[in-house]
C-alpha cells in the first residue's frame, strides 16, 4: 500500500532502522509526533519503553507484546501503549501503521 503523494512529501525521520526495512513520514507539533511507518521487510522490534504511544494498523499485521501479553493487530485495529510500559513487536513486510507519540521529539526529523 502506497501513501498518497501529498503524505509522501511529509518529512522523514532519522530512525535507528535502515530505510530498506522501514520508511517514515511524520507530522510534528509541540505536543506530539504523528508517524506513518511503511515496513518493506519483516521486522522484530525488541522490547523497550518510552512515554505514551497510540497506533493503528492501516495495512498488514503487527504482533505486539506488552507486559508479557501478545496480541495480533490487523487493518483497523488500534493499540494504546501507556507511558513506561515495556513493549516489543513483530511486524510483517507490507505493513503500514500510524503511530502517535506523546513525545514530540521521540525521533529527530531528517533534513
Amino acid at each position: 500500500m502506497q501513501l498518497p503523494d501529498f503524505m509522501m512529501r511529509f518529512p522523514a525521520l532519522d530512525l535507528p532502522i535502515p530505510e530498506d526495512i522501514v520508511t517514515s513520514r511524520a507530522v510534528r507539533s509541540d505536543r506530539g509526533l504523528v508517524v506513518f511507518f511503511t515496513f518493506h521487510k519483516d521486522f522484530t522490534l525488541p522490547p523497550h519503553s518510552h512515554k505514551g504511544q497510540w497506533g493503528t494498523v492501516i495495512h498488514g499485521q503487527i504482533k505486539l507484546t506488552m507486559n508479557g501479553d501478545t496480541r495480533t493487530y490487523g487493518p483497523g485495529d488500534h493499540y494504546n501503549i501507556p507511558s513506561g510500559v515495556e513493549h516489543g513487536a513483530e511486524i510483517t513486510a507490507g505493513t503500514v501503521a500510524m503511530d502517535v507519540f506523546e513525545e514530540p521529539d521521540r525521533y529527530p526529523m531528517r533534513g
